[in-house]
C-alpha cells in the first residue's frame, strides 16, 4: 500500500475523569511547617501561590472525620509512611476503578464489539496481571482484543500512547484503539524536608483519560510524532523506586532547560517542520514554569497556552494523562487548525504529535 492510500487516524473521542477527594490545600498544610526556616517557610508558601494550581485530586479517601490522607487515621498516617507495597496495593485497587470511569464518559463512542485493541499508559504503579488485563476483562473484551502496556515512561506517555495507536491504525485499517492513561501521582507522598522535592510533590495529581482512535472520519486527525532527548539531562527528571513509593526528582533546572531547547533552530524546525508553531498548541502542564519557558521559547501570546493552564489550574500535574486532558479540552471547545502536541518527561525528553482538527 502506498504511503497516500494509508488511511488516516483519528483520536475520534476523548473523555476524562478524576476521583473527587480534592488534596491540594491539605498538602500544603501538611509541608509548610516542615520546613523549619521562616524565610524558607514563606518562599515554600509563595511559590504554592504561584503554583497556578487550585485543586489536585487523589483515589485516597478522606478519613471517618473528612480529613486528608496525611491526617489522623489517613493512608499516610503510619509510622515512617506506607511501604512501597501497600502503595502498589492501593494502585492495583484504584487504578482500574479510575480509568473504568474515563471509559464511562465515551458514552456511545466506546462499542465493545468493535474494540481490536487496547493501549494503556500508566506510569505511577505495577500489578501483574496488568491494568490493560484487568480493563479489558472488566470491559467484557474478546480475549482476542490485542493489548499494549507502556509503563513508566512518565508525563509524556500519553504522546506515546496515541502515537502507537496511530500505528496501529495505520497498519490495519479496520482496527479500533482503546487508549487508556491513569495515574495515581498522589500514592507516592514521601518525608521531604526541602523545598525543591515538596514543590516537585506540590504539582502532582490522580487523573484518567480515555479515548477511541481509528480511521472513521470524525475527530482530530493524528500526524506523525517526534522525539527528542535533551543532551547531560538525565538527572534532571527522574524517578525512583524506593521502600515507601517512588521518589520524584525534578530539577530546578528544567524550564531553564526547556526554554533554551525549544529556542534552538534544530529543535523547532523537527516540532514544526521549518514553520513557526502552529495555531494549537497542546503543552504538557507539567507547572506554571514549564508552561512559561515554553511561552517564551516559542514567542506566543498567553492565550495559546490557555489550556494547558486550564488543565493545571482545575486538576494539576497528572502525568501521562495530562497531555490527554489539554486535547480533550480542545476538543471540547471545538478547536479548529493545525496543531502539536508535547509532553515532558524523564531523560529530559519530550515526545510530541501533530494533529489537525
Amino acid at each position: 500500500m502506498s504511503s497516500s492510500r494509508l488511511p488516516l487516524p483519528r483520536l475520534n473521542a476523548l473523555a476524562t475523569a478524576v476521583p473527587t477527594h480534592d488534596i491540594h490545600q491539605a498538602f500544603i498544610d501538611w509541608a509548610t511547617p516542615r520546613l523549619t526556616d521562616e524565610r524558607v517557610r514563606a518562599l515554600f508558601s509563595r511559590m504554592a501561590t504561584r503554583s497556578g494550581i487550585a485543586h489536585r485530586w487523589s483515589v485516597l479517601p478522606p478519613t471517618a472525620d473528612g480529613g486528608s490522607p496525611v491526617a489522623r487515621g489517613g493512608f499516610y498516617d503510619v509510622p515512617g509512611l506506607p511501604p512501597t507495597s501497600a502503595r502498589m496495593s492501593a494502585y492495583a485497587s484504584h487504578a482500574p476503578d479510575l480509568a473504568m470511569q474515563a471509559i464511562a464518559k465515551l458514552g456511545d463512542a466506546f462499542d465493545p464489539a468493535r474494540v481490536t485493541h487496547i493501549v494503556v499508559a500508566s506510569c505511577t504503579g505495577f500489578v501483574a496481571p496488568g491494568i490493560d488485563q484487568i480493563l479489558a476483562r472488566r470491559l467484557g473484551l474478546p480475549a482476542t482484543v490485542e493489548r499494549v502496556l507502556i509503563g513508566f515512561m512518565g508525563c509524556y506517555a500519553g504522546v506515546t500512547a496515541l502515537r502507537t495507536a496511530r500505528h496501529i491504525v495505520r497498519s490495519q485499517p479496520d482496527a479500533v484503539v482503546l487508549v487508556v492513561s491513569v495515574e495515581l501521582s498522589t500514592l507516592h507522598l514521601q518525608l521531604e524536608d526541602k523545598p525543591e522535592p515538596l514543590l516537585a510533590m506540590l504539582q502532582f495529581s490522580d487523573g484518567a483519560a480515555a479515548g477511541i482512535v481509528s480511521a472513521d472520519p470524525a475527530g482530530l486527525e493524528l500526524g506523525d510524532g517526534i522525539s527528542l532527548a535533551l543532551d547531560d539531562s538525565a538527572d534532571l527528571i527522574r524517578w525512583d523506586i524506593g521502600d515507601t513509593g517512588f521518589a520524584m526528582h525534578l530539577s530546578g533546572e528544567v524550564p531553564g532547560r526547556l526554554r533554551e531547547a525549544l529556542s534552538a533552530p534544530a529543535v523547532r524546525g523537527q516540532l514544526f517542520d521549518g514553520a513557526g508553531p502552529p495555531g494549537l498548541l497542546a503543552i504538557h502542564a507539567g507547572g506554571r514554569s514549564v508552561l512559561d519557558a515554553v511561552e517564551h521559547a516559542l514567542a506566543v501570546p498567553a492565550e495559546a497556552l490557555a489550556d494547558s493552564r486550564s488543565v493545571l489550574e482545575r486538576f494539576g500535574n497528572m502525568s501521562s494523562a495530562t497531555i490527554l486532558f489539554v486535547l480533550a479540552e480542545m476538543m471540547a471547545r471545538g478547536a479548529e487548525g493545525q496543531g502539536i502536541a508535547i509532553a515532558f518527561g524523564p531523560g529530559l525528553a519530550a515526545e510530541a504529535i501533530r494533529f489537525s482538527a
